[in-house]
């Protein structure tokens, strides 16, 4: 399931990230990798999120959170 269809407040964790390979490597350094644990903060209705990762918030947008696929933890 991509994170974008994902329900705030619940925890999910990474399976797999496709996009650009720019803004991969960028999520990788800021700790989103396979694996990771994920919770959903804010959902707006333009399909941007704002997520909790290792203690940190971000801000993400739609064609970013449509590329990272997601199961439940």
């Amino acid at each position: 399931m991509r994170l974008n269809e994902g329900i705030i407040g619940k925890v999910y964790k990474v399976t797999d990230v496709n996009v650009d390979e720019q803004i991969t490597r960028r999520l990788e350094a800021l700790g989103v990798n396979e694996q990771t644990s994920i919770t959903i903060l804010n959902k707006k209705g333009s399909g941007s999120l704002i997520i909790k990762v290792r203690g940190t918030r971000l801000a993400l947008g739609r064609k970013i959170s449509d590329g990272i696929m997601v199961k439940e933890a």
